[in-house]
């Protein structure tokens, strides 16, 4: 039946005189954002962004051993749903990143709960233990919402919705973690010069990971781009 309703679409426009030109427009444009998503502009490669997904597969990362079933690939987009695992940028899940940008589109399908982890390395199973997490959280319970650098300067209050894309944009420079949502700054945290974490230390370098968080929560990442600041 549904097969026959959207067959029937096209026609039924025509005879309200309103033809089918404008649904043509809209298939094109759909189209032509899907083939958009997960590339480089020009501007973008001469700036050193590199792209993270390349929106068919998983190439490139590395899973956790922990509920692989938990991220997948669909229409373009990496999404994490279901129990926790966590995937980590890198064939081997190894990095050696300092300082550098990141870009992300993220979409939570309801209240939902993810994060992405900055200077973290690959571990087969738990919440990682080494780096630090920007956390993914808008209508979700935890009171550490998006934007926060995970109990270490936490937001309260996301400056995102759920059921909409937002962008996020993450900056590890000079000692700073500075995170920005849809261009507007969001939070922007200085370690010490005391600082005494080891696991959690801007001088230690390590690689990205997404996470999966709960069976609740599905998170949808896009336009993974990474941009390594030249020293």
């Amino acid at each position: 039946m549904k097969r026959l309703l959207l067959a029937a679409i096209p026609a039924f426009a025509l005879s309200l005189g309103l033809g089918t030109t404008h649904l043509l427009a809209e298939q094109q444009a759909t189209h032509q954002d899907a083939a958009a998503a997960n590339s480089l502009s020009e501007q973008e490669r001469e700036a050193g962004w590199t792209l993270m997904f390349n929106g068919r597969d998983l190439g490139g990362w590395k899973m956790s051993d922990e509920n692989p079933e938990s991220v997948r690939v669909e229409e373009g987009m990496l999404i994490t749903h279901g129990r926790r695992g966590h995937i980590y940028f890198g064939e081997d899940g190894t990095g050696e990143l300092t300082e550098f940008e990141l870009k992300a589109d993220v979409y939570c399908k309801g209240p939902s709960n993810s994060g992405i982890y900055i200077l973290t390395a690959y571990q087969p199973r738990g919440w990682p233990g080494k780096g630090f997490e920007c956390q993914v959280a808008n209508g979700y319970g935890d009171p550490r919402k998006t934007a926060s650098i995970y109990a270490i300067d936490d937001i309260a209050e996301s400056p995102a919705k759920d059921n909409a894309w937002f962008h996020y944009h993450i900056r590890v420079q000079d000692g700073t973690i500075t995170i920005w949502i849809n261009g507007d700054l969001a939070n922007e945290w200085t370690q010490p010069e005391d600082w005494n974490n080891n696991n959690r230390n801007l001088n230690n370098p390590g690689t990205i990971a997404l996470q999966a968080h709960d069976p609740g929560s599905e998170v949808r990442f896009k336009n993974l781009k990474l941009r390594v600041i030249d020293e």
